[in-house]
């Protein structure tokens, strides 16, 4: 670790105010292409949990579904200090695990399905129209919490990202591709988060 990138981690442990509990990063296929690409995500997943964090979740957008199952499986096989659970566009399992992976789902699609399925339990007469209330339409999301923190390497877009989940995160955007992504980079999304004051839409 560089002098700077000292300087940095005694600004962020030194901070007074709370590090992100739930990071996202937004990635795309493309730079999970990049050599190297996977050992930075391993090292993302270590500087997160090393600040504070307890749950990561990694939205890779995905332009080619073909490519779908090779990132599947080398996802499910990268290197984790914790639990992963991995889901690709058609499983909607609900993902319960400290470092969550989503590939190529939407967050207009997931958001589609939750509706869809709160439609089914009406219909049926499980639920009352008039029961239904903001937990109900998160209970049956894929990624169910809330982002503190919402990283995105290499340009300021958030590609249908987690709509309903990250309406009061915390969007950080950086210019620096995922390739070159490093501990510093990741220490300086941390100290603009801690120097920020989160209104939750207030």
């Amino acid at each position: 670790m560089g002098l700077y990138d000292r300087y940095l981690t005694t600004r962020v442990r030194r901070h007074v105010a709370d590090a992100p509990s739930h990071i996202a990063v937004v990635i795309t296929e493309r730079d999970l292409l990049e050599q190297g690409a996977y050992e930075t995500l391993e090292s993302f997943f270590d500087w997160a949990f090393d600040y504070g964090a307890e749950r990561v979740t990694v939205y890779v957008s995905v332009l080619d579904s073909g490519a779908v199952p090779t990132l599947q499986r080398e996802l499910e096989n990268v290197r984790a200090p914790r639990e992963i659970a991995v889901r690709g566009p058609d499983d909607l399992t609900p993902a319960d695990a400290p470092i969550q992976v989503s590939i190529g789902l939407g967050g207009k699609s997931e958001f589609a399905e939750a509706v869809r399925a709160v439609a089914e339990d009406v219909e049926s007469g499980d639920v009352s129209a008039d029961d239904i209330d903001e937990s109900a339409i998160e209970s049956r999301l894929v990624f169910p919490t809330d982002p503190d923190l919402v990283i995105k390497t290499g340009a300021e877009r958030l590609s249908d990202f987690m709509i309903w989940q990250s309406v009061y995160s915390e969007l950080y955007f950086t210019d620096v591709n995922w390739r070159d992504f490093r501990q510093r980079d990741y220490l300086r999304a941390i100290l603009d988060f801690k120097n920020r004051q989160r209104r939750f839409g207030r």
